[in-house]
C-alpha cells in the first residue's frame, strides 16, 4: 500500500521512454454512433408483437449521423428496442416537414391531421403545380374582391338613381298642380322643408273640405228645424216670464218600501 503513496519512482540509467509502445483503440469506420436518452416522437405499433408504444415514452437509443442532408441540415437515425419483444425499431429525422419518419420495426399510428400527404416527398413538377394552384386561388380571391367592390358601387349608383327619379316625379307633380317646376339640385334640408310644406298644404285642404262639409250639415239641420216649428217673434219673447234661478230642493225617495223594509213609528 505504501508504494501508491510515493512521490518519486526509480528509473534505471538505461531507461529509454521512446521504446514504450503506446496502444490506441482502432478508429471505428462508418457513421458516428452515440448513446442518447430520448422519448418516442410519435405513437407507433410494433410490427413483430403488436405492442403499442405511446408518444413520449422514454428509451435508451443509439443515435447515428447519416450521410443524408437536407440542404445543410444533417439527418439522424435512432435505434430503439420494443418494450415487449425487444425488436429493433428505427426512425430518422425529417427536417423538411419538421417531423420524424418511421423506417422499420414499427408502424406509425394514423393521425388524421397528417392525412393531407405532407410527409411525402414533393417533386419539382408537383411543386410547380402546387404554386400554380396557389396563384390561381390568389387570383380568384382578387377577382372576388373586385366583384364585391363593383357590386357595392352598382348598389350605390342604383340608390342615387332611385333618389333622382323620386325627386323628378315629385317635381313633375308639383308642376301639374300649377306651381313652379324646379329641377335644381336641392340639399337634404331644403328637401325636408319642401316635404313639410307639402304635408301642411295637404292637411289644410283636407281640413277645409271637412269644414265645408260640416257647414252644409248645419245648414241642412237649420232648414229642417225651420220647417217643423214656426219662428218665435220678438213680442212673444218679451211676454214670456223671465227665468228663475232659485234652487229647488227635491224630496228624497223612500227606497225602504221598495226593498220591503218596514220602519218603526217614532215614539215622539
Amino acid at each position: 500500500m505504501s508504494e501508491r503513496k510515493v512521490l518519486q519512482k526509480y528509473y534505471p540509467p538505461d531507461f529509454d521512454p521512446s521504446k514504450i509502445v503506446r496502444t490506441r483503440a482502432p478508429k471505428k469506420a462508418g457513421p458516428k454512433v452515440q448513446t442518447v436518452r430520448l422519448m418516442a416522437p410519435f405513437p407507433m405499433k410494433c410490427t413483430a408483437c403488436g405492442e403499442y408504444i405511446y408518444k413520449g415514452r422514454k428509451f435508451n437509443a443509439r443515435k447515428e449521423t447519416t450521410e443524408e442532408k437536407y440542404y445543410s441540415i444533417p439527418i439522424y437515425r435512432f435505434y430503439i428496442r420494443c418494450t415487449r419483444c425487444s425488436g429493433e425499431i428505427t426512425f430518422k429525422t425529417d427536417p423538411k416537414n419538421m417531423d420524424y419518419q418511421c423506417e422499420r420495426g414499427a408502424k406509425r399510428n394514423t393521425e388524421p391531421w397528417r392525412m393531407n400527404g405532407a410527409g411525402k416527398q414533393e417533386s419539382d413538377e408537383e411543386r410547380l403545380d402546387r404554386l400554380e394552384r396557389e396563384e390561381e386561388e390568389k387570383n380568384a380571391m382578387q377577382e372576388l374582391e373586385t366583384k364585391t367592390l363593383d357590386a357595392k358601387r352598382e348598389m350605390a349608383v342604383a340608390d342615387a338613381l332611385d333618389e333622382i327619379r323620386t325627386r323628378n316625379a315629385r317635381n313633375e307633380r308639383i308642376g301639374k298642380d300649377g306651381l313652379e317646376v324646379t329641377v335644381t339640385r336641392e340639399s337634404l334640408d331644403e328637401e325636408k322643408q319642401r316635404q313639410e310644406r307639402e304635408d301642411e298644404e295637404a292637411a289644410r285642404r283636407a281640413f277645409m273640405r271637412r269644414h265645408e262639409a260640416l257647414e252644409e250639415i248645419i245648414d241642412d239641420e237649420d232648414e229642417d228645424e225651420a220647417g217643423s216649428a214656426p219662428p218665435i217673434t220678438r213680442e212673444a219673447a218679451l211676454e214670456m216670464p223671465p227665468p228663475s234661478f232659485k234652487r229647488v230642493v227635491k224630496k228624497k225617495k223612500d227606497h225602504a218600501a221598495a226593498l220591503g223594509i218596514k220602519k218603526k213609528p217614532s215614539l215622539v
